[in-house]
C-alpha cells in the first residue's frame, strides 16, 4: 500500500519509495507480490469466467432440486443456460477438484452413449483414463480430431461403395457441425428420386446440407447424384430403419425445392424489377429500386469507359449487356426459391434468366456481380459480370460514405471493406485499364442530392485496403509505402510497379538513389516553404559548374530512355536506367551549391533538381525506401 502526497510518495509506513532516475524524469515503481491461488480457487475463478464469456445469444431457464452449489437456500434453484447441464466432471489426476458451476458439483462420473454404453455411469478413476473409460465403457469417442477423421474416412468409403467415381461434397464447416453432433459416428448411404434432379442442383445442396446435415455425392464431373450420405449417431446391425427415415425426412424438403423452382419460372425476372419499389434498402438511399437505377447508371458508365479503353467504342453491346444485367440483378429476391434460401440470390438469378432466353454473358452477370463475397472468392468471370459487380460495389461504397455510414473498428454492417476489396481484386486480378478517380466520379452522380460528394476520403479507404493486402501477400512495408505514395490510377500496374522496385532495391546504386531522393524532396519543400517557384525548367546557359553539367547531360540521355520504358509498361527496366545517374547525382550534391546567391542560378539549380525528381519517381516515391 502507498500513497501520494504534495510532498512526494511515501509507503504505508511513512517511509519514501525508491525514486530511480532514468536520465532525465523521475519514476514511481510499487514492488509487490501477489499470494498464490489453489488449483481449485483458480480452476472456480477459470470456469465461472469461460461460462460468462460463451456466446449465447439466448439462454434457458431450468430447476435444479436441492443442491445447486451457486446457491445458499436450499431446494428449488434456477439456473440459466443454453441448455440443461446434468453433469459436471472435474479431475486432476485420481483427485476430484472441489469445483461447482451450473447448479452442479464436480465429480468422477460421467455418462457415455444413450443406447450402445457399456457402463452407466461411467466412473473415471484417473483424469487420464478419461477418453479410454468413455471410447470402452462409454462407446463415444472423445476427442473431437479423433472423431472428425473417423467421419472423413467413412464418407470416403461411403462413396466408394455408392458407386464408381462418387465423392462426398466436400464442407469443412458442415464436417466439423457433424463431428460436434455425434458421439460414435456411423455413415449410411441414401437416396432420394431421379426426378429430384432436375431442379438447380445448388438448390438441393442447400437444403440437405443447411436442414439435415447430408453430404450430397457428386460424380466425377461434380454434377450431383441422387444419392447422399447420412452421419448416423447409432450403429444397429440393421441400419434399414435409419436409411429409410432419412430419405423419407429429405423428400418434402426436396419436393418444396421443386415446387419454388416450378413457381419461379412462371413469371420472367423482368416483371419482378418494379415490385422491388417495395423493398427498402436504406432509409436515406431509398428502395431497392431506385438502387437498382443508380447501379445500371454506373454500369452503363464503366461499361462505355472499358469499351473506350479497349477500342471498342463504336460497340454497345457491352453497355447494353451491362445495363440489362444491372436491371436484374436484384430481381430474383422476390423469389419464392431466395426467399426459403437468402444464400441463393444471384444463383437463381442466372436460372430463371437462361430460363427467360437472356444471353448467358447477361445470366452470369447476374449471378457474378455479387464476387467476390470473401477473401479467396472467385471473381465475375465474364467482362459483363465485372461491370455489374464493380458498379454494384461501388454504389455500395460511395452511397455509404456519401451519407456518413462509415466503418469502425468494431463494426462493418454493410461489408464496405469487403466491397473495396472486392473493386481492388477486380481491378488488378483482372487487369482493368480503368483508373480509380474515374470510378468514383462515374458513381457519384449516379446519387443526385442523396449524398455529399466524399470521394477523397473513400480514395483513402480504397487505398488503405489496398496498402493491407499487399502486405498480407508478403511485400515489405517500405516497398508499399514507396508505390502508393504516388496513389497511382491505375490499381492493375500496382504488382508491377512492386516488381519494379523490388528489383531496385537490390541495386547497389540503390541506397545511394533513395538517400539522394530524400535530400532533393526536402530542398524542394523547403524552396516551396519560402514561396519561390520551382518548376522543372532548366537553362543550359545558366549550368556554371562542371557537375550540374555532367549531370543535366547524362539526364538527356536518360531520362527519356526511362521515359520510354515507363510508357510501355517495363517499370523494371525504367528504374534500372534511372540508376545509372548516381555518379552524376552524388558529383552534383558534392559540388554544387544549390541554394546560390543569385536567384537565376538558384531557381535554376532546383529546376534541375525538380526535372530529376519528376524523373526518378514516376514508378514509385523512391525516397520511401531510404532508411
Amino acid at each position: 500500500m502507498f500513497e501520494i502526497r504534495g510532498g512526494g510518495a511515501r509507503g504505508a509506513f511513512g517511509a519514501p519509495l525508491p525514486r530511480p532516475r532514468d536520465g532525465k524524469a523521475e519514476a514511481l515503481f510499487l514492488d509487490s507480490v501477489a499470494p498464490g491461488a489453489t488449483l481449485a480457487v483458480g480452476l472456480q475463478k477459470a470456469l465461472h469466467e469461460a461460462i460468462a464469456k460463451l456466446p449465447i445469444p439466448k439462454v434457458m431457464s431450468y430447476q435444479l432440486e436441492a443442491g445447486c452449489a451457486d446457491c445458499e437456500l436450499p431446494g428449488w434453484s434456477t439456473v440459466h443456460f443454453v441448455r440443461p447441464a446434468h453433469g459436471l466432471v472435474a479431475l486432476h489426476g485420481a483427485q476430484v477438484v472441489p469445483v461447482h458451476a451450473l447448479g452442479l458439483r464436480a465429480g468422477r462420473h460421467t455418462h457415455g452413449h444413450r443406447f450402445e454404453a457399456q457402463a452407466d455411469p461411467i466412473e473415471l478413476p484417473h483424469a487420464d483414463a478419461y477418453a479410454e473409460a468413455l471410447r470402452t465403457q462409454g462407446a463415444v469417442i472423445a476427442h473431437f480430431a479423433a472423431r472428425r477423421a473417423l467421419i472423413e474416412s467413412q464418407l470416403h468409403q461411403a462413396a466408394a461403395q455408392a458407386g464408381q467415381a462418387l465423392s462426398a461434397i466436400k464442407d469443412d464447416a458442415l464436417l466439423d457441425e457433424v463431428t460436434a453432433l455425434v458421439e460414435r459416428p456411423n455413415v449410411l448411404v441414401c437416396e432420394f428420386e431421379p426426378e429430384f434432379l432436375e431442379v438447380p442442383q445448388e438448390c438441393l445442396i442447400l437444403t440437405m446440407q443447411a436442414n439435415q446435415k447430408y453430404f450430397p455425392l457428386l460424380d466425377a464431373a461434380g454434377k450431383l447424384t441422387n444419392h447422399f450420405l447420412v452421419v448416423s449417431n447409432i450403429s444397429p446391425q440393421d441400419a434399414s430403419a435409419v436409411v429409410g427415415g432419412n430419405e423419407r425426412v429429405v423428400r418434402p424438403r426436396l419436393a418444396d425445392a421443386k415446387f419454388f423452382f416450378d413457381q419461379d419460372r412462371k413469371k420472367p425476372l423482368a416483371s419482378r424489377v418494379p415490385q422491388l419499389a417495395k423493398v427498402v434498402y436504406h432509409n436515406r438511399l431509398g428502395t431497392q429500386l431506385e438502387r437498382v437505377q443508380r447501379v445500371r447508371a454506373i454500369a452503363r458508365a464503366i461499361a462505355a469507359a472499358l469499351a473506350q479503353q479497349l477500342g471498342n467504342s463504336g460497340d454497345s453491346t457491352l453497355v447494353q449487356q451491362a445495363d440489362q444485367a444491372a436491371e436484374l440483378a436484384k430481381a430474383d429476391l422476390l423469389t419464392d426459391m431466395v426467399g426459403e434460401f437468402p444464400e441463393l440470390q444471384g444463383t437463381m438469378g442466372r436460372y430463371y434468366a437462361l430460363h427467360d432466353g437472356l444471353p448467358a454473358a447477361v445470366a452470369d452477370a447476374i449471378e457474378d456481380h455479387y464476387k467476390p463475397r470473401f477473401a479467396g472468392d472467385s471473381l465475375p468471370r465474364g467482362t459483363v459480370g465485372v461491370v455489374v459487380a464493380l458498379a454494384d460495389k461501388l454504389e455500395t461504397l460511395v452511397g455509404m460514405f456519401g451519407i456518413g455510414n462509415l466503418p469502425t473498428g468494431e463494426r462493418d454492417p454493410f461489408a464496405l471493406r469487403r466491397h473495396a476489396l472486392g473493386v481492388i481484386r477486380m481491378l488488378i486480378d483482372k487487369a482493368l485499364p480503368l483508373e480509380l478517380d474515374a470510378l468514383l466520379a462515374a458513381a457519384v452522380p449516379a446519387f443526385g442530392s442523396l449524398i455529399e460528394d466524399q470521394r477523397a476520403p473513400l480514395a483513402d479507404f480504397i487505398y488503405e485496403r489496398l496498402a493491407g493486402l499487399l502486405r498480407e501477400q508478403g511485400y515489405a512495408a517500405r516497398e508499399v509505402e514507396a508505390v502508393l505514395a504516388l496513389r497511382p490510377q491505375r490499381l492493375a500496374d500496382v504488382p508491377q510497379r512492386l516488381q519494379a522496385v523490388r528489383a531496385f532495391a537490390t541495386l547497389p546504386e540503390a541506397e545511394a538513389l533513395a538517400a539522394a531522393n530524400k535530400r532533393i524532396a526536402n530542398i524542394l519543400k523547403k524552396a516551396g516553404d519560402a514561396e519561390q517557384v520551382v518548376d522543372a525548367h532548366v537553362s543550359a546557359l545558366l549550368l556554371q559548374e562542371d557537375a550540374e553539367q555532367n549531370l543535366y547531360a547524362a539526364m538527356q540521355s536518360t531520362v527519356p530512355q526511362a521515359d520510354a520504358q515507363f510508357d510501355a509498361g517495363d517499370y523494371t527496366a525504367a528504374l534500372q536506367t534511372l540508376a545509372g545517374l548516381r555518379a552524376p547525382v552524388d558529383a552534383f550534391f558534392d559540388d554544387v551549391l544549390v541554394n546560390a546567391e543569385q536567384l537565376d542560378l538558384r531557381l535554376n539549380r532546383l529546376g534541375l533538381l525538380k526535372k530529376l525528381h519528376l524523373a526518378m519517381n514516376r514508378v514509385a516515391d523512391l525516397s520511401r525506401l531510404a532508411v
